[in-house]
């Protein structure tokens, strides 16, 4: 049974895919098993490149007939800015924003939901300053995001591979699927700043 102050949309962990198309990055967030294997298609979401007001929207089909959640920008070309989560009617239901100045040696993201707020880090150091010398692609990447107190909010990683396929694993059901998903999405989005 959920807690009280559960979220509206809970799911304990989900995958999210990456395909990349020439002028749109597209992914596939999907409800999976325990073991990560996809079951069913929650959302597809699009962020054009080159855009100067980031956005992604997630729609509920690859038709895009209804778009379900989103996370955009709150400034232009300010990357301290931050995003602000939206809910299908627009209603703000989360919020995140990267920390450029601790992000330097290991990527550092600030995260607030109803009832929590948190900081992700990459769990490996030595794997972060790695990513930001080489070009490789593959290389592992996991965030684990944690509550003022230390606790699991959720975490997000992608291991070894070519293509971008990230595990969500989310052990606090305070955290709504879409918060996680739109920071996953975000993650990739961000890593290359």
């Amino acid at each position: 049974m959920p807690a009280e102050n559960a979220a509206e949309m809970y799911l304990p962990h989900f995958v999210v895919k990456q395909k990349l198309t020439m002028m749109i990055n597209r992914y596939e967030v999907s409800e999976s098993d325990e073991a990560g294997n996809p079951t069913r298609l929650m959302a597809l979401a699009e962020q054009k490149r080159m855009a100067f007001k980031e956005q992604v929207t997630f729609y509920s089909d690859a038709g895009k007939s209804r778009p379900v959640f989103g996370f955009k920008a709150r400034k232009k070309l300010d990357l301290n800015a931050g995003y602000d989560i939206t809910d299908e009617g627009g209603a703000q239901i989360g919020f995140f924003r990267k920390d450029f100045g601790a992000s330097l040696l290991r990527s550092t993201f600030h995260i607030e939901g109803p009832g929590y707020t948190g900081t992700g880090r990459e769990r490996n150091q030595v794997v972060g300053i790695l990513r930001r010398f080489t070009e490789l692609d593959f290389i592992p990447i996991h965030f684990d995001f944690l509550d003022a107190e230390g606790n699991a909010l959720f975490s997000v990683e992608r291991k070894m591979s070519i293509g971008d396929r990230y595990r969500v694993t989310v052990p606090d059901d305070r955290v709504d699927f879409r918060v996680a998903a739109a920071v996953a999405v975000g993650l990739d989005a961000l890593m290359s700043r």
